[in-house]
């Protein structure tokens, strides 16, 4: 497979940052060109509207998701705690792209919401394969999920909390995996 342009990457990843920063609507085509460093018609080139752009978006974060996942569903410790472990990952390619598809998502943007379901489906599917019980797997994609949210929260405490005691959250993993 070949490498996509430098540009088309350059304009996606200010897309991704405009949307994680100020939100759908000032996700513009020039502002986007702006940050990107390209001109209106360079990022007309690589894309012919914003919903173009908005698809590019949510085809790079289920990408990144099915790549995450197959690391997740050979994970050595298990997919389970690899799970609640890689939550804490703020800044990644998966990351970022996820954060910008949960603003397009906000937006009432269908694609988005499909393919965030899709992520999540597919994450919550590897944990419960490993565990068998639907409830303790909820249990860890919730744990996940939370320690997620709260690593992107602005401050310190809260990371800083769960990055301490991210031991003691993978021994309840373990626990919820064998049913004790």
């Amino acid at each position: 497979m070949s490498r996509p342009p430098a540009a088309r990457e350059k304009i996606l990843d200010a897309y991704c940052d405009l949307l994680r920063r100020d939100g759908e609507r000032a996700a513009t085509m020039d502002s986007t060109a702006a940050l990107a460093g390209v001109s209106k018609g360079g990022l007309l080139y690589h894309f012919k509207s914003k919903d173009a752009l908005a698809e590019a978006v949510v085809e790079r974060l289920l990408a990144a998701a099915e790549r995450d996942q197959a690391v997740m569903a050979t994970a050595e410790e298990g997919a389970s705690r690899y799970f609640v472990r890689t939550s804490l990952q703020s800044g990644s390619d998966l990351d970022t792209t996820y954060s910008a598809v949960v603003r397009l998502a906000a937006g009432a943007y269908e694609p988005a919401v499909r393919a965030l379901d899709t992520v999540h489906r597919g994450w919550l599917e590897l944990i419960q394969r490993e565990v068998g019980d639907p409830h303790a797997a909820g249990a860890i994609m919730l744990m996940g999920e939370g320690l997620y949210y709260h690593s992107t929260l602005p401050g310190t405490w809260s990371r800083g909390t769960f990055v301490e005691s991210l031991d003691e959250l993978l021994r309840q993993v373990d626990r919820l995996k064998s049913g004790s």
